[in-house]
C-alpha cells in the first residue's frame, strides 16, 4: 500500500509498539524517528505509562510532539512541563478501587506525582520500577487523600481473563464516569472519560492544529483501538491479536521485528 501524503504527525503507543518486549529501543526505531522529524512529520507518544516513565524515550526519539501519559491523563511536552491534565473524580476512584480489589485483582495508584502499591513484592510491580525507572511508594491503604489526586488505578492479575472479565464490568459499572481499558493482558487501566487514547487523537489535533485526519497511529493493544477510530491512518503492530487487527487499515511486523521501523518507512514516509 501507498504511504499516505496527508500525514502531519504519528502517535505511537509505546510498550508493544515502540519497544520491544524487552523494553529496549533499537537502532531502526531511533533511525525511523530521526527520518519522520527530516520529513516534516511530528512523532508523539501515547501509554499508560506516567510522563516521568516515559522521560528515558524523549532525548533518543528527538521528540518534540506532545508526550500523552496516562493514556491521555496527562499531557506534557517534551521537557515534562504540563499541558494539560484530568484527574479521577474522587468518588469515582473509590467506586473503581473497591471493585478491583473486590474481584481480587491487585491495584496501584497513579496521582499527579507518585506511584503508590500496597506490596512492593506483589506481581509486576519490580517490572514496572524497572520499565518506568522509578520506585513505587507503599502505603498500608489507599486513602481519600491519595484518591483524591488520582489520575489512573490500575488493577493487575495474571489471571487474564480475571482482567479481561473486569474490563467488561468496569466499564458497565463505572459508565461514562471513568474509561476503563487494558493497557496489558494483565493490566486495567483506569482514567478519566477523556483519558484514552481516542481523546489523544483529538486533543493532539487541537494542540498541533491539523486534522485528526493528518494523524496516523500505531499500536498493538485493545485501547489502541480507540485511537485507530478517531485518526486518518491507523496501523497495527504484528504481536496485536487479530481482533486488534482487524480494526486497523494495515498491519506491519511485530515489536521485537522491528514492525515500528518497517511501518514508517512503507505506509507514512513514502508518502511525505
Amino acid at each position: 500500500m501507498s504511504g499516505r501524503r496527508d500525514i502531519r504527525l504519528v502517535l505511537a503507543d509505546v510498550d508493544g509498539t515502540l519497544v520491544t518486549s524487552d523494553k529496549e529501543l533499537t537502532g531502526e526505531t531511533r533511525d525511523a524517528a530521526r527520518q519522520l522529524s527530516r520529513a516534516g512529520i511530528t512523532l508523539a507518544i501515547t501509554s499508560g505509562r506516567p510522563p516521568r516513565g516515559m522521560n528515558m524515550l524523549i532525548e533518543p526519539l528527538a521528540l518534540q510532539g506532545a508526550i500523552a501519559g496516562f493514556n491521555g491523563g496527562v499531557f506534557v511536552n517534551p521537557d515534562l512541563s504540563i499541558i494539560e491534565s484530568h484527574v479521577l473524580d474522587p468518588a469515582t476512584a473509590r467506586q473503581a478501587h473497591d471493585l478491583l480489589l473486590g474481584r481480587g485483582l491487585d491495584v496501584w495508584i497513579y496521582t499527579d506525582t507518585a506511584w503508590l502499591v500496597r506490596d512492593v513484592k506483589a506481581p509486576h510491580v519490580a517490572r514496572e520500577a524497572w520499565t518506568v525507572k522509578f520506585e513505587a511508594q507503599v502505603v498500608p491503604s489507599f486513602t481519600d487523600q491519595h484518591l483524591a489526586r488520582t489520575a489512573k488505578i490500575v488493577g493487575v492479575s495474571d489471571d487474564l481473563d480475571l482482567v479481561a472479565a473486569c474490563e467488561k464490568e468496569a466499564q458497565a459499572a463505572l459508565g461514562d464516569k471513568a474509561s476503563a481499558s487494558r493497557s496489558q493482558p494483565y493490566y486495567l487501566d483506569v482514567t478519566h472519560p477523556q483519558a484514552n487514547k481516542g481523546a489523544v487523537v483529538t486533543t493532539l489535533a487541537r494542540l498541533s492544529n491539523i486534522s485528526p485526519e493528518q494523524i496516523a497511529t500505531i499500536g498493538d493493544m485493545p485501547n489502541d483501538v480507540l485511537m485507530f477510530n478517531k485518526s486518518g491512518f491507523s496501523i497495527a503492530m504484528g504481536n496485536a491479536s487479530d481482533a486488534v487487527k482487524a480494526q486497523a487499515r494495515v498491519t506491519t511486523d511485530g515489536n521485537d521485528k522491528e514492525g515500528f521501523a518497517k511501518a514508517m518507512r512503507e505506509f507514512i514516509l513514502p508518502g511525505a
